[in-house]
């Protein structure tokens, strides 16, 4: 027998802060479900509405979208944020160059482009050619140019897409000469290296998924296999896999003269195992490289017949290994660059030097060195930000890097390896003056005592007052830093006397493996401390104050969101929790999500850790008669990383348990995923009702 769940309608009259309008929310119907975890109940009335692809659940969405889209239209300058955002996204925008083969390829999107076009150019001065264009995918521009890898001998490039924000990718080869797509087409593919070896190239997959449960299912069994140009995926020969543990994934890296193949073997988020074989050999075994998955492993590359790793192991901050393949038992590995005071984040061999970007205090600082490890300079960066690149070739001394901060937009700049030179390639477009701004950097003091920094931007002028509306971002996990990036979408909440502030709470990456252990398991509530300390800290300073305060985040940030606002809904009067993880009892259950066990923890595990999930699941500490901050809950309908249920679930939860008179809303985008690939126009969209849901409910009057 079917299983029929009711939408009912009921009138709910709720007015919101700034108007009298009235609230008709959807009541959510009820399920008794009940899960049992060490003898403990466990409520879970809104299970029903993890089935993404029922009829009750899709007439839910369309109800739900209904009552925000209608909020969301009565805000007065929804239409000119709108407009002013557009104009603010119109301009140039240029990835760093990359050389192939001798020629050069970058990306660029004229403006408004809904996709970044992949272009190429035989020099830096002729006229450049489109190569790929993803704006042709679809009409809509929901399908997105994922990765790109060309052959060694420039013959080929293969490339992977991505639909409606879907993880899954699917894989396409080109003729580079002559621009022909050929038949070669393979599937089910989840964010895989293309790693070339003559005229093939290894990737990872899994097997077809069951029809209907696409972007819900646990993913499990990843392969490795290797595809020549011209065959049928289901010719291609498997190289890799492991039976015993389902969990596990897989990626293919082949080294740049295509001499080793690695296998990176992940169980979680954290810690990887390397194997590797001789590709000059035939015949040849896997043979363990570096053993898992207590540490990091990255290979860098292969230069004079050694392996450099950048490496974790016995050095939290990270270091930079050298190791001889024919004895690489970790007892003979080489330290190159040791471990520093500051987290070696990247390494990249250019030109015979390896240039090394590490972070200090969540900004960027970059050095060359020479291959056994001799300091030879410090790159010049404009000012504390962000690096991203270098881009280049072991043999070359010509990269490209981008450098950006929170007042700075990104700039593209030409690097010499051998002089040490910068020069500007790119200069950003955008009509935005840094002069009337400030960015500044404080370090506040979190509920245990531990030393937290944290940017603030602000237009020059601003008066602590207490008065002032502030946006407070945060993450907090996965070793992932908030490093400053320049944005165009705060300009408008800037401009009208907004404060935006990050908070490099722990769980991130900012200060080494340490910080990030801090932030994880049965220590995750030093995130939310963090994060609430620094509200308080802001409060205290009187940049703000707690009826001016809006918070948000997004996946793991919105976890963060949704535990700091149900831990204390007094603080913010905004908060905005995006494709949030906040079923923390249940997030493992989806597709991917197993593989974060190594953050939070699974509550099957023992009781212990099923308590301490629960204490700050968000969806589970939803209190019925508490006055909770105006709320817009954000997701994509396929979001197949963090699955919409886990916003569905919590939006019902907090509409049916909120007492107070703010508004509780749901936004739920359609044909798209967790975020990357979102086309130009969709992030329009989402901005304008994210910023005008925020100003509105903060009492701003923004003039455009």
């Amino acid at each position: 027998m079917k299983r029929v769940i009711p939408i009912v309608i009921s009138m709910i009259l709720l007015s919101s802060n700034q108007s009298n309008s009235q609230i008709v929310y959807p009541v959510t119907a009820k399920e008794k479900v009940v899960d049992t975890y060490f003898g403990i109940q466990v409520k879970e009335p809104y299970r029903w509405l993890e089935n993404d692809t029922s009829a009750a659940t899709s007439a839910w969405v369309k109800a739900q979208n209904k009552v925000t889209s209608s909020y969301l239209a009565q805000i007065p300058f929804r239409n000119e944020l709108k407009k002013r955002l557009t104009a603010l996204m119109n301009y140039p925008k240029y990835g760093a160059p990359f050389k192939k083969n001798g020629q050069y390829f970058f990306y660029k999107n004229n403006g408004l482009q809904n996709q970044s076009v992949l272009y190429r150019q035989a020099t830096l001065t002729s006229e450049p050619e489109v190569l790929v264009d993803p704006n042709t995918f679809s009409t809509d521009g929901t399908v997105a140019l994922h990765t790109q890898s060309f052959s060694k001998n420039g013959k080929y490039l293969a490339y992977s897409i991505a639909r409606s924000g879907s993880d899954w990718n699917e894989i396409f080869v080109m003729e580079v000469a002559t621009r022909q797509i050929l038949a070669d087409h393979i599937k089910w593919s989840k964010s895989s290296d293309i790693a070339w070896q003559g005229d093939g190239f290894y990737y990872s997959a899994y097997d077809a998924p069951e029809a209907g449960k696409e972007y819900s299912n646990k993913n499990e069994y990843e392969k490795v296999f290797y595809h020549a140009v011209g065959q049928m995926q289901s010719q291609d020969k498997l190289i890799y896999e492991n039976k015993e543990f389902p969990l596990r994934e897989c990626y293919p890296i082949v080294t740049e003269d295509e001499k080793y193949l690695f296998i990176t073997e992940t169980e979680t988020t954290t810690g990887n195992e390397l194997l590797f074989k001789d590709l000059t050999i035939p015949g040849s075994k896997f043979e363990l490289f570096a053993p898992g998955f207590k540490n990091d492993y990255t290979v860098v590359n292969h230069v004079n017949g050694k392996i450099y790793i950048l490496t974790n192991w016995e050095a939290p901050k990270q270091r930079l290994m050298e190791v001889d393949p024919r004895d690489h038992s970790q007892e003979h590995w080489k330290e190159i660059i040791p471990e520093s005071e500051n987290v070696l984040e990247r390494t990249t061999i250019i030109g015979g030097k390896i240039l090394a970007e590490y972070m200090k205090d969540a900004a960027h600082h970059a050095y060359g060195f020479d291959l056994t490890g001799k300091k030879l300079y410090e790159v010049r960066l404009p000012t504390l930000g962000t690096l991203s690149g270098f881009n280049g070739d072991k043999d070359d001394n010509e990269a490209f890097y981008i450098f950006n901060s929170y007042t700075v937009p990104p700039t593209v700049y030409r690097f010499n390896a051998d002089k040490n030179t910068s020069e500007v390639f790119h200069k950003t477009e955008v009509k935005f003056n840094p002069d009337e701004y400030i960015s500044e950097q404080v370090f506040y003091t979190s509920k245990d005592g531990t030393k937290v920094p944290m940017s603030i931007m602000y237009k020059k002028g601003m008066k602590k007052d207490g008065k002032n509306p502030l946006m407070l971002y945060g993450y907090g996990g996965f070793n992932i830093s908030m490093n400053p990036s320049f944005s165009v979408v705060r300009i408008p909440f800037l401009e009208n006397g907004g404060i935006y502030v990050v908070a490099n709470i722990r769980g991130g990456g900012e200060y080494g493996e340490a910080w990030h252990l801090a932030g994880t398991k049965m220590h995750k509530q030093n995130v939310f401390d963090d994060f609430i300390s620094a509200a308080e800290y802001l409060i205290s300073k009187r940049y703000t104050s707690s009826n001016k305060l809006a918070i948000d985040g997004g996946s793991n940030g919105g976890l963060l969101v949704g535990a700091c606002m149900t831990q204390r809904p007094d603080l913010y009067a905004v908060a905005i929790p995006e494709v949030g993880v906040l079923d923390m009892l249940r997030y493992n259950q989806f597709t991917i999500g197993w593989s974060w066990a190594s953050d939070y923890g699974i509550a099957e595990e023992s009781k212990e850790m099923f308590e301490y999930l629960k204490g700050y699941s968000p969806l589970h500490n939803v209190k019925p008669g508490t006055k909770y901050p105006a709320t817009m809950v954000m997701t994509g309908d396929h979001d197949d990383r963090v699955v919409p249920a886990h916003s569905f679930k919590f939006a019902a939860t907090l509409q049916a348990a909120n007492a107070g008179t703010t508004p509780t809303l749901i936004r739920i985008d359609t044909k798209a995923g967790h975020g990357a690939g979102k086309p130009v126009g969709k992030v329009i969209e989402a901005q304008t009702d994210m910023w005008s849901f925020v100003m509105y409910n903060l009492g701003m009057n923004p003039k455009f």
